[in-house]
C-alpha cells in the first residue's frame, strides 16, 4: 500500500519526504530504507511493539510499514501534459491514499510558484488538475456506454446513470470522494475505474516553528475549506522535522520537542494517520524467535490475516487462538493469559481488531 505525497513546487514536498527518509532518528526501532529514489519504506511507529518487546525479549523486532511516494510536483495544466503532467499523474494514480502538502507558512526567502501564500488557492490548482484527469477518463467511458445503453442494456443504463453523475460533479469542481452516490454503485462502477480525485486524502499543513503546536490563520482556512471531505488536516512544521530527524541523540531530541511544546515528531504522527488513511490496521505475533506487526485490513478475517504470513496458512486455515492486546500487557505472557483463561480460540468468521495478538493453526 502507497501513500502519495503531493503538492506545488516548493511547499515542502521535499523536505517532508527527506524528514521521513530520517525516520530512524525519532527511535532506534523504527529505521527507514530507500527502495528506489522516490519511494520509501517508513516504519509505522508503535508503543505497543516496543511493550510486547519487553515482556518477550524475542531475537528480532519486526514493525509495521507503509509505503510513501515522493513526486514531482504539479503545475497548472498538468492534465493537458505541462510540467511533468502525464508522468505526475500516472505517480499519483498508482498510489492508494494522498499525502496533500500545503504551504501555510510566510517567508519571502521561499519563493512561492504564484507568488503569494493562499494554501487555498494552492489546494484547487491541483483539485481542478486531477478532477480534470477523471473528467477526461468520465467521457471516454460515457462514450463506450452509451452505444450500450442505446440497445436497452438495463446494466449499461444503470452505469450510463452514474456516470452522469460523476461529470456533472466534476465539472461543478466536486471531487468524486465527495460525491453523494450509493455505495452499490460505488463498488460495482466508480471503484473499478480507479479515479485519482476518489482516494482518500490527508492534507499536511507546512507551517513555521511558532505554529507548529496550535496551527494559524492559515490552517484555520484549510479546515474550514475542506470540512466537507471527510479529511483529516495533520500541522506540521516540516522545517523543524527536518531539524529534529538530523539529531542523533535521542534526549537533545527530545529536548528540542519539548522547547517547541511537542511531546512527539509529527512525523510519527503523520506516518501512523497515513496508516490509517490507508484502511489499515496491525495484529501481532509474539515469541521468543520474534514479535512481529503485521498490516491487514480494517474489517480483515482470521484466515486473511494468517495468509498475510503465508498462503498456506490461509488454505489450510484450523483456527485462531487470539489474545487481547490489554491481556497480554496485564499477564504479561501467553502462558499466564492461557492460565487466566482469557485466550481465546476463533473461527473461520473471526473479525481481527487491530492490536491482537495471535497464533494461527493450519494444515495443507
Amino acid at each position: 500500500m502507497k501513500a502519495g505525497i503531493v503538492g506545488l513546487p516548493n511547499v515542502g514536498k521535499s523536505t517532508l519526504f527527506n524528514s521521513l527518509s530520517n525516520a530512524k532518528a525519532q527511535s532506534a526501532n523504527f529505521p527507514f530504507c530507500t527502495i528506489e529514489p522516490n519511494i520509501g519504506v517508513v516504519n509505522v511507529p508503535d508503543p505497543r511493539l516496543q511493550k510486547l518487546e519487553s515482556l518477550v525479549n524475542p531475537e528480532r523486532v519486526v514493525p509495521a510499514t507503509v509505503e510513501i511516494v515522493d513526486i514531482a510536483g504539479l503545475v497548472k495544466g498538468a492534465s493537458k501534459g505541462e510540467g511533468l503532467g502525464n508522468q505526475f499523474l500516472g505517480n499519483i494514480r498508482e498510489t492508494d491514499a494522498i499525502l496533500h502538502v500545503l504551504r501555510c507558512f510566510d517567508d519571502d526567502n521561499v519563493v512561492h510558484v504564484d507568488g503569494s501564500i493562499d494554501p487555498i488557492r494552492d489546494k484547487e490548482t491541483i483539485d481542478i488538475e486531477l478532477q480534470l484527469k477523471d473528467l477526461e477518463a468520465v467521457d471516454k467511458k460515457i462514450e463506450k456506454t452509451k452505444r450500450a445503453a442505446k440497445t436497452g442494456n438495463k446494466e449499461a443504463q444503470r452505469e450510463l446513470g452514474v456516470l452522469e453523475k460523476l461529470k456533472s460533479g466534476l465539472e461543478s469542481g466536486t471531487s468524486v470522494r465527495a460525491l453523494e452516490i450509493p455505495e452499490e454503485d460505488r463498488e460495482d462502477i466508480v471503484k473499478p475505474m480507479q479515479f485519482i480525485t476518489d482516494k482518500p486524502v490527508m492534507y499536511v499543513c507546512n507551517v513555521d516553528e511558532a505554529s507548529a503546536v496550535e496551527g494559524n490563520a492559515h490552517v484555520e482556512r484549510v479546515k474550514e475549506a475542506v470540512k466537507d471531505e471527510d479529511a483529516e488536516v495533520i500541522v506540521l512544521a516540516v522545517g523543524i522535522e527536518a531539524d529534529i530527524a538530523e539529531l542523533d541523540d535521542y534526549e537533545e531530541r527530545q529536548m528540542f520537542l519539548e522547547d517547541i511544546g511537542l511531546s512527539e515528531a509529527g512525523v510519527a504522527k503523520m506516518i501512523r494517520s497515513a496508516y490509517k488513511l490507508l484502511n489499515q490496521q496491525t495484529y501481532f505475533t509474539a515469541g521468543v524467535k520474534e514479535v512481529r506487526a503485521w498490516t491487514v485490513k480494517v474489517g480483515a478475517t482470521a484466515p486473511q490475516a494468517a495468509g498475510v504470513i503465508h498462503t498456506d496458512f490461509e488454505r489450510g486455515f484450523i483456527r485462531a487462538e487470539v489474545i487481547k492486546y490489554d491481556d497480554f500487557v496485564s499477564y504479561g505472557s501467553e502462558a499466564k493469559v492461557r492460565d487466566a483463561g482469557k485466550l481465546n480460540v476463533e473461527g473461520k468468521e473471526y473479525i481481527v481488531k487491530d492490536g491482537d495478538v495471535m497464533n494461527f493453526r493450519f494444515n495443507v
